[in-house]
């Protein structure tokens, strides 16, 4: 059980494995007021900056779970990095069963939603670990712009434009989940840029590094492709946020 090389070859030099800076992800633990001691879970968690830097900032404590041991392991060294290893513990295993020993007072899925089958499927599982009165943290992508073919659709890789909300779809769709939104930090063009720009440079060092690796061929073509894909489609078209929620 693990992610294809792929995947962290593109994200080798990341910290963040979506479309958010680090100054956003300190925008919105500030944005929270997060008490010290809050616990925390993180499904999906990647290399686990979430919750390394809110142990550093705000005092709390938690569990990160993702599929990838090649990011759990990135996520215990960033926690020794910042001194935080005896407040965050990271589990390499399927996030979407997952559910808190003892019910948390944040429960997030930061840009991962497929672990639950989806949005709603995703907000359902959160809920499972969550305490009264607790926030739930959902990164989701949305249609910046709505498509106007089948090709934007597919080079933002979705199989189809309703597998998107557009801004105010979304959140009237938290709404109709029995969610109040109560906090939001949205991505923006640069947001995006320095996540997707920055997996070219991660490629091309790997393949200037592995020329013989039987996945070279396939990441060249897509260093080929991805940077013109990007700027046509995926940053005009493509939103992202992290959406905070508590339970009506």
């Amino acid at each position: 059980m693990d992610l294809p090389r792929s995947f962290t070859i593109r994200e080798s030099g990341h910290r963040l494995l979506n479309p958010f800076t680090t100054e956003k992800l300190a925008i919105l633990g500030e944005a929270l007021r997060i008490e010290p001691g809050t616990a925390v879970l993180d499904l999906a968690c990647g290399k686990g900056e979430l919750l390394c830097t809110w142990a550093r900032d705000h005092g709390v404590r938690g569990t990160g779970v993702d599929i990838s041991s090649v990011f759990t392991a990135a996520a215990r060294e960033r926690a020794a990095e910042l001194g935080v290893a005896d407040r965050v513990a990271f589990v390499h295993g399927d996030a979407s069963g997952h559910v808190a020993d003892e019910p948390v007072g944040i429960a997030a899925c930061v840009g991962a939603t497929w672990i639950g089958g989806g949005l709603d499927g995703t907000v359902e599982l959160l809920r499972r670990s969550l305490a009264p009165g607790g926030l739930m943290l959902v990164g989701e992508p949305y249609w910046r712009r709505r498509p106007e073919d089948a090709a934007t659709v597919a080079a933002c890789h979705m199989g189809d434009e309703s597998d998107l909300y557009d801004l105010p779809g979304l959140v009237a769709r938290f709404g109709e989940l029995d969610c109040d939104v109560v906090e939001m930090v949205l991505a923006d063009q640069d947001s995006w840029d320095r996540y997707v720009a920055a997996q070219w440079l991660n490629v091309r060092r790997w393949l200037d590094a592995n020329p013989g690796d039987e996945l070279a061929g396939e990441m060249r073509e897509e260093l080929r492709t991805a940077p013109v894909q990007h700027v046509r489609y995926q940053r005009e078209y493509l939103g992202w946020g992290v959406f905070a929620l508590m339970n009506r």
